[in-house]
């Protein structure tokens, strides 16, 4: 079960996900064929809706040219 933190930690990441991915100038369409995501499922990561495997950061990762760390990094309470 996804506790209200938890989702709080996903909308993070996906936050996180989206400032990278338009910092590099990329699309949806084009952070898909980089990564081998699809797009859809993409959109969902940037909007915190799904949980991702550790495989999956790394390819996000990878696409971005970034290390994974910086899609990981949220505000401490």
């Amino acid at each position: 079960m996804i506790t209200p933190a938890d989702k709080a930690v996903l909308k993070q990441f996906g936050d996180n996900l989206r400032k990278l991915r338009k910092e590099k100038g990329l699309s949806l369409r084009e952070m898909s064929y980089a990564c081998s995501i699809d797009n859809s499922k993409i959109a969902k990561i940037e909007k915190g809706m799904i949980n991702i495997t550790l495989t999956t950061l790394l390819q996000l990762a990878v696409a971005l040219e970034a290390h994974p760390t910086v899609l990981l990094e949220y505000p401490k309470e």
